[in-house]
C-alpha cells in the first residue's frame, strides 16, 4: 500500500442509479464495510436497491451535494454515476473531506485541474473505469505489451491500432439502435469533432458520422466512426516512440444500416442549435423507449497490427460481445462490474494516490482482465505467439 495514501475507510457512497448501475454495486455490497446508494429521493434509491436485489444490503439516501459532503469521512470512496459535468464539484467535496473518487467517465479538464491537489492529499482519483472508456484501455495496454515483447521497443516499426465499441440492440430494429445512456449525450457526442490518425497523418472529422466506414468483426459487418480525440492515447498506451502509427483510432461501433437509418437525425445535427437538439433528444427518447423487454448487446473490438521493415509482423485482438438478460443490460454489467472492480482496488489499497485511468499499466491491466473474467465478463483474445 502507498504509505502516503489516505487509508480506505471501507465505506462506499454510490451516487446515481441510472441505466449503467448494475451488478457491480452488488459486488461492492459483498466487499465494502458499508454502502450507501444516493439517488434523487430516498424512495427512488430504495426502489433501485429493491430492483437490484440489494434491499437491506445498502442504505438508501436522497442525494444533494451538501448532504453527501456532510456524510463523508476520511478514506470513504465516492462513486459517481452522474453526468460528467457534475464530477468536478464532487471531487472538490472529496478533497475537502479527504475521500477517494471514482467514475466511469472520461476525465474532464475540470477534474484534471484538481488531480495534483488530490494526489498531494493522498487521494485516489479513478476515472475511465467502465466499458468504453475502461475495458478498452485494459485490452489496449495488454496488446501493446504483448507486441513490445515480440517486436522490441528499439525496433522501428509501423502499426495500426483500432478500438471500436458500441451498445446496440440484440435484436435489430428499424432505428438500428437502443439507447443505453441519455439520448442528449449520444447526440452531443456526434456533434463533437473527432481527431485520429489515418494513413499516417492526424485527421479531424468535424462531423464524426461523415467518416463512417464498414468494419468486419468476427465475420459480422458493422459501421464504425471515430469518437473524440484518439491522439493522446498513443502516449497513454505506451507505444514505443520508434513505432510510427499508420492508423490509430478509438471510435464507436453501430449495426450495419445505422448511417442510413439516422439520416434524419444527422440533418438536424447539421443545422440545429442546442435547444433544437434537446427537443430532438426528448423526441427520440419517446419514440424509441428502452423497455424491460428489450435486450441490448455490447460489442468491443480492439486490434493491434505491427509491421517491421524486415517483414516481421505481430497481430492481436480482443473481442467482447455480450447480450443483456432480464436481470441487467450488457452495458450495465460491463460498466458497473469494471467500476466496482476498480473501487475494490481503492478499498484494498492497491491503487496509488493520484489519477488512474482504469488500470493504467500493462501489468495491472492483465490482472484486472483476469478478475473481470472471473466476475463473468466474457471476452476472447487472439494473438500471435
Amino acid at each position: 500500500m502507498d504509505e502516503d495514501r489516505v487509508p480506505a475507510s471501507g465505506t462506499v457512497h454510490w451516487i446515481g442509479a441510472g441505466l449503467s448501475t448494475g451488478s457491480g454495486l452488488a459486488a461492492l455490497c459483498d466487499t465494502a464495510g458499508h454502502v450507501t446508494l444516493w439517488h434523487r429521493t430516498e424512495d427512488r434509491a430504495a426502489a433501485a436497491l429493491d430492483r437490484l436485489g440489494l434491499a437491506g444490503r445498502a442504505e438508501p439516501r436522497a442525494y444533494t451535494l451538501p448532504a453527501l459532503t456532510a456524510a463523508l469521512t476520511p478514506g470513504d470512496v465516492v462513486v459517481s454515476m452522474l453526468p460528467a459535468p457534475q464530477h468536478a464539484p464532487l471531487l472538490t467535496a472529496c478533497v475537502r473531506r479527504r475521500a477517494h473518487f471514482a467514475c466511469s467517465s472520461y476525465v474532464s479538464d475540470a477534474v484534471l485541474e484538481q488531480v495534483p491537489t488530490a494526489e498531494r492529499a493522498g487521494l485516489v482519483v479513478l476515472t475511465e473505469a467502465g466499458l468504453d472508456p475502461g475495458i478498452d484501455h485494459l485490452f489496449a495496454h495488454d496488446l501493446v505489451a504483448r507486441a513490445r515483447e515480440a517486436i522490441g521497443d528499439g525496433t522501428p516499426a509501423s502499426y495500426s491500432l483500432t478500438s471500436y465499441c458500441g451498445g446496440v440492440p440484440a435484436v435489430p430494429n428499424d432505428f438500428t439502435y437502443r439507447f443505453s445512456w441519455a439520448p442528449l449525450g449520444v447526440l452531443n457526442a456526434l456533434r463533437t469533432p473527432a481527431r485520429y490518425v489515418e494513413d499516417g497523418a492526424e485527421t479531424v472529422a468535424e462531423r464524426p458520422w461523415e467518416a463512417t466506414r464498414r468494419h468486419i468483426v468476427d465475420g459480422e459487418t458493422f459501421e464504425v466512426y471515430p469518437n473524440r480525440d484518439s491522439v493522446p492515447f498513443v502516449a497513454q498506451y505506451g507505444l514505443p516512440s520508434v513505432w510510427t502509427p499508420r492508423t490509430f483510432v478509438r471510435g464507436t461501433l453501430r449495426l450495419e444500416g445505422w448511417l442510413r437509418a439516422w439520416q434524419g437525425v444527422f440533418e438536424e445535427l447539421r443545422t440545429g442549435d442546442d435547444a433544437r437538439i434537446a427537443v430532438l433528444a426528448r423526441k427520440l427518447a419517446d419514440t424509441y423507449p428502452t423497455t424491460g423487454q428489450d435486450r441490448d448487446r455490447a460489442v468491443l473490438a480492439v486490434s493491434l497490427d505491427v509491421r517491421v521493415g524486415t517483414g516481421q509482423t505481430w497481430a492481436g485482438g480482443y473481442l467482447l460481445d455480450l447480450v443483456g438478460d432480464a436481470r441487467e443490460s450488457a452495458m450495465a454489467r460491463c460498466v458497473s462490474r469494471t467500476l466496482g472492480l476498480g473501487v475494490r482496488h481503492v478499498l484494498d489499497g492497491s491503487l496509488p494516490a493520484g489519477l488512474s485511468r482504469a488500470a493504467e499499466t500493462a501489468d495491472r491491466s492483465r490482472r484486472w482482465l483476469g478478475e473481470l473474467a472471473r466476475d463473468g465478463i466474457e471476452f476472447t483474445l487472439r494473438a500471435d505467439e
